[in-house]
């Protein structure tokens, strides 16, 4: 997607998040005020804003589609490309409100989580076929396996004992929305040759886990194996399931090619909203 196409996407995010919703507690709500606000932690008289306690807006779907269906759609449909320009507008929203932006840390991200019926979007894994191959799908399970939570590298940050100059590279893998996929060798020579020294203490890591989500008995085939899919879960999402929770998982639905398929049963999820019922 082009820059003009992602800053007007964004900007129909940003008016969205101050379009105001009625709510039975709250006739002029918007989630870039009352919405944000839940976020963070009260003091004791209830008005001053304490600190971020939860990093993931979640979103209405009858509220996307009250505010603009075809947004609604575009979400749906080319999440690669609208998720991004939301976040963005989120974070952006958050950072310009002097209250809740002082208790956002400088590297802090904010995420954007959906809720609500997806209708044709909801799936089983079965029906997990190449159709839904990069849309955002809702697919209902239950808990087989759970991995460990490991440490995923985002940014890494170098010192250069010779220059006094510090190097950055960032790192993405077939997860990210932000771009193609890059490599996971950390540099340790400058272009000229000079050593550098990784700084462990300035690098961003987020946490990564993968879980696996079978069928539901009741609707699975008479006389047939239920199927599974594996599920890649990120940064606030992961540990929040445990095996035996029957869930509903909200995603991108992504093709990987080369030796990840065989881990990966041909596909990941980029996770957006996850649900223990």
């Amino acid at each position: 997607m082009d820059d003009d196409n992602r800053i007007q996407l964004k900007r129909q995010f940003a008016d969205f998040l101050e379009h105001e919703f009625v709510t039975p507690d709250n006739p002029q709500w918007t989630y870039g005020q009352d919405g944000l606000r839940e976020l963070c932690s009260q003091g004791s008289s209830g008005l001053k804003l304490t600190k971020l306690i939860n990093k993931r807006l979640m979103v209405s779907e009858h509220h996307l589609r009250e505010f603009d269906p075809e947004l609604l759609q575009k979400i749906l449909q080319h999440p690669a490309e609208a998720l991004p320009a939301f976040q963005d507008a989120v974070k952006e929203c958050a950072r310009n409100n002097g209250e809740i932006g002082k208790l956002i840390q400088e590297r802090e991200e904010l995420h954007v989580g959906l809720k609500g019926d997806f209708g044709r979007h909801e799936v089983s894994p079965r029906e997990l076929t190449s159709e839904r191959i990069n849309q955002l799908v809702c697919v209902f399970g239950i808990v087989t396996k759970c991995s460990l939570v490991r440490p995923k590298v985002v940014k890494s940050v170098h010192y250069c004992e010779k220059t006094k100059l510090f190097t950055t590279r960032e790192y993405r893998d077939v997860t990210s929305l932000a771009g193609l996929p890059t490599g996971a060798q950390y540099p340790t020579k400058d272009d000229n040759g000079n050593l550098l020294t990784t700084e462990y203490g300035l690098c961003v890591f987020k946490d990564s886990q993968v879980v696996t989500i079978q069928e539901l008995p009741e609707t699975a085939p008479p006389g047939q194996m239920p199927h599974s899919t594996e599920i890649i879960l990120e940064d606030d999402l992961v540990d929040k399931v445990k095996p035996g929770d029957r869930v509903s998982i909200l995603g991108m639905y992504k093709a990987v090619s080369g030796s990840r398929v065989s881990s990966f049963h041909g596909g990941v999820f980029k996770v957006t909203g996850c649900r223990s019922k």
